[in-house]
């Protein structure tokens, strides 16, 4: 399961990426305050504060929140899954990225550093996840692995393309139709560490 994410661009550039597609509301951040964090991330972690894109009277709003909340008995609900849940009443957010990572088991023997994969949307700079916010706190939505994922994990977060956005925040389209896996091919993979050792 995704507990890892990159953001390696500036959030002021997909925000003027943002402003060049149709049907886009202005944009600001919670009180006109800009994040400290606004800049370019390689690694986001559970209970890192980042950044998120929501929908409020119309316009759209970004706020730096911790990701995962706690759980009943403490654990970080970090991941949430979307099957046969109602998001409608749901505080809905865009979780913007440029990649995330997945881990596996080493093949080699006695290897306890995991290998390590860096997941990508093809043809694009940077795109979505989509998620929704509990006690201030942020986790990312996810669904069946589709054929890109399933070799290295059992669910996996549901990916928007950037111009699929507004369609989560304004459900303007089916939860069902958002909330899947993109076709075969729409995400590149790139290993970064095998069998312990890193690969480039």
């Amino acid at each position: 399961m995704c507990n890892e994410y990159a953001r390696e661009i500036e959030m002021g550039r997909i925000i003027r990426l943002m402003e060049e597609m149709k049907d886009i509301p202005p944009f600001d951040y919670m009180k006109g305050r800009i994040p400290n964090d606004s800049g370019p991330k390689s690694s986001i972690r559970i209970r890192d504060t980042s950044i998120v894109v929501g929908l409020k009277d119309g316009e759209l709003e970004g706020s730096a929140r911790p990701w995962a909340w706690k759980g009943p008995h403490g654990k970080p609900v970090f991941n949430f899954v979307s099957e046969g849940r109602d998001f409608s009443k749901s505080d809905r957010v865009l979780i913007p990225a440029t990649g995330f990572y997945e881990y596996t088991v080493p093949k080699k023997p006695k290897v306890k550093l995991k290998d390590q994969h860096f997941f990508t949307l093809r043809g694009h700079e940077w795109f979505w996840i989509a998620g929704i916010v509990k006690e201030d706190c942020f986790a990312m939505l996810t669904a069946e692995p589709g054929p890109d994922i399933e070799p290295y994990h059992d669910r996996q977060i549901c990916v928007l393309k950037p111009e699929a956005g507004m369609d989560w925040l304004r459900l303007t389209r089916m939860e069902k139709q958002l909330l899947k896996a993109p076709p075969k091919g729409s995400l590149a993979v790139k290993t970064l560490r095998e069998n312990g050792e890193p690969t480039a």
